[in-house]
């Protein structure tokens, strides 16, 4: 049977979260944090519970430190607890002359309290047993609805400070395994001054794919040196959580032992997740790559295909959000086979790279109260990750709570969104993907025709006119499918394609007719609408390729 060693008395916070922890333990209660620690380093408690954040109060900083000087134990785990405090006493109407209740409580009801009892002194106690005992008839505390019915006294207010939750930190003997959704929580020594300090320190942490979840820093009382508290996704034991914190000890901050890792546990959200399961129409690549990564955040993936045994219409009443995720051409009579499937409690998301017609059959084949969204990525499953990387979000009238926290997986994991018309985004598609991919194919026939041998291009082309013949070759290198899918798509992206193979006619007449004055007129013109800034970064950004081109050309 585990005994904790927590905050009392019996209804306390600490102590309701210790029980949600171990429902059959055995709980040794203390007034303060530091003798609980205390309990636990002599081993008089197999583990401890303490508070170290709330929604309306913020982190509890003293805690950390409490945690700094531990000798024995790691932060193995968290509780979190939504927080219902009530404002008790003896009398239940008349305006009270004095409001008790322990700091951290005084200070997640300060709003209440500046609202109805501006004027009224507050005392914060350490002992809420004591405090109520010997409660005044025209005094109240603050306290959990149960602690004040425990202690004899009236409920005068329920709930005054609405929304609150509290993490506590359980303090164990022993790191926990990775569980593959984990997280590592860290306190520096205090740091010496140094230029770009915190900004090489968060440049090892991302160009490695680790994100951090909190980041705080304060001055340490006796050095007045800044100190920093961390916490990263990942447990201590994964090789790129690992790498990081090697690097920056020993490059950036270049003292040896500079780290304290307090521990790593099962990561938690303080955010409610609306979403649990997320299941996918589609076993491909894609499909794959994006149930990994979901995962990664805590989200069960479900993915249903011809070769699966679990099929789509067993698959869909138990997600909350369906992700459609097959060839191009296939899409729309996947949507028409499974929207109806969707109740209204869940959301469609099409990871679809064409949206006018796919959204429409979406809306169409789904009941109204079913979310709809399309996101279009434009990376493959090549990719390590989505950072910096480009996704068109084509969200509908009926994109709501579920869509966004989809969406804000994109984001959290650095793509770059873009916020899309339907038609919108099939126009530029047109420009992006079916245009280039038309030029590539098209290219590759000429050569084909003129029987002109691909080794002997590069003598006779400039570095510039090479971007082309590169563009060509990865269209040909990959699944011809996908660029045969992308060709065929229909919406508005065929116009750009039509209309550029019209004024390519136009050009090539004005070039064969020696009307030099009038293609000079048409350059010149082309110039001005797109614009001098455009042209001078693509140039920038030109030259800056023609150079890498160039060594590798040269090595």
């Amino acid at each position: 049977m585990t005994t904790i060693a927590t905050l009392g008395p019996e209804g306390s916070l600490a102590f309701q979260a210790a029980r949600l922890y171990a429902p059959d333990g055995v709980f040794k209660l203390y007034p303060r944090v530091s003798e609980a620690l205390r309990a636990f380093q002599n081993g008089e408690a197999d583990a401890a519970l303490i508070p170290v954040y709330n929604t309306r109060q913020g982190e509890i900083r003293e805690y950390f430190h409490e945690m700094e000087r531990l000798h024995r134990g790691h932060w193995v785990d968290n509780v979190v607890l939504p927080i219902h405090l009530a404002l008790g006493g003896r009398d239940t109407t008349s305006p009270p002359a004095l409001v008790l209740g322990t700091g951290q409580e005084l200070r997640q009801c300060e709003e209440y309290l500046n609202d109805h009892f501006p004027d009224t002194p507050r005392l914060a106690v350490t002992d809420i047993t004591t405090a109520a005992a010997t409660l005044a008839a025209d005094q109240v505390v603050v306290a959990t609805e149960e602690s004040i019915k425990a202690h004899g006294l009236t409920v005068r207010q329920r709930d005054i400070a609405p929304h609150g939750r509290t993490r506590f930190a359980v303090l164990g003997p022993r790191l926990p395994a990775p569980t593959g959704y984990d997280a590592t929580a860290m306190l520096t020594a205090p740091l010496k001054d140094r230029v770009g300090l915190l900004f090489d320190t968060l440049g090892e942490f991302s160009r490695r794919g680790v994100n951090l979840l909190d980041l705080r820093s304060e001055t340490d009382p006796k050095s007045q040196e800044l100190q920093f508290y961390i916490e990263a996704e990942g447990h201590i034991d994964d090789p790129a959580l690992k790498e990081a914190l090697a690097r920056i000890e020993s490059h950036i901050i270049q003292e040896p032992g500079a780290i304290r890792v307090l521990g790593s546990f099962p990561r938690l959200d303080m955010r409610v997740k609306r979403i649990r399961t997320i299941g996918f129409i589609g076993t491909g690549e894609m499909s794959k790559w994006f149930a990994k990564r979901l995962e990664g955040e805590g989200y069960r993936c479900l993915l249903t295909g011809r070769a699966t045994e679990l099929t789509p219409e067993t698959m869909i009443p138990q997600v909350e959000l369906l992700a459609i995720c097959v060839p191009i051409s296939a899409t729309a009579a996947a949507i028409r086979r499974y929207g109806p499937l969707l109740k209204g409690h869940q959301a469609l998301v099409l990871l679809a790279g064409e949206a006018e017609n796919n959204l429409n059959a979406a809306l169409a084949a789904t009941a109204p109260e079913v979310e709809v969204m399309l996101v279009h990525n434009l990376w493959g499953p090549q990719a390590a990750t989505m950072k910096d990387k480009n996704a068109s979000v084509v969200r509908t009238g009926r994109s709501g709570v579920l869509c966004s926290e989809f969406e804000a997986f994109l984001y959290k994991h650095g793509a770059d969104i873009c916020q899309d018309t339907a038609s919108g985004h099939d126009l530029l598609m047109g420009v992006g993907q079916k245009l280039p991919t038309a030029i590539s194919v098209a290219m590759a026939l000429a050569l084909k025709v003129n029987g002109i041998a691909p080794a002997d291009i590069a003598s006779h082309s400039t570095l510039t006119s090479l971007y082309g013949i590169l563009a060509m070759c990865r269209a040909h290198a990959q699944n011809p499918r996908t660029y045969a899918e992308i060709l065929a798509a229909a919406g508005d992206g065929r116009k750009i394609v039509r209309s550029f193979a019209e004024n390519l006619l136009q050009v090539i007449e004005l070039a064969e007719a020696g009307d030099i004055d009038r293609l000079v007129a048409t350059i010149e013109a082309n110039r001005h609408y797109l614009t001098d800034t455009f042209v001078t970064t693509s140039m920038r950004q030109s030259l800056a390729v023609d150079e890498v081109l160039g060594k590798m050309i040269r090595g």
